[in-house]
C-alpha cells in the first residue's frame, strides 16, 4: 500500500521514497530546507484539502508530525 504523505515528501524534495520515513526531518534531510518547506506546505493543503495554522505548521519538523497534524484532521493518509 503506497503512503501518500511519504510519495507528497519524495516528490518535493526529489528523492527517492526509501529514503524517507517517520522520522525524516529538516536535521537528517540536507534537501528539506526553509524554500522547500513552503513547497512542502502548499503542497500538503492542496494534496489534502486542508488548510493549515501558523501553529500547526511550526510544529511539523518531521513527517511524523506532519503526519499526526493531518490525523487530528482527521484526513485519510
Amino acid at each position: 500500500m503506497s503512503d501518500k504523505l511519504i510519495a507528497l515528501f519524495a516528490d518535493i524534495l526529489e528523492i527517492s521514497e526509501d529514503m524517507l520515513n517517520d522520522e525524516t526531518s529538516p536535521k537528517n534531510t540536507w534537501q528539506w530546507d526553509s524554500l522547500t518547506a513552503m513547497h512542502l506546505i502548499a503542497a500538503i493543503e492542496t494534496t489534502f484539502d486542508v488548510r493549515l495554522s501558523t501553529k500547526e505548521i511550526v510544529s511539523m519538523d518531521s513527517i511524523a508530525k506532519v503526519r499526526a497534524v493531518l490525523q487530528g484532521k482527521n484526513i485519510d493518509i
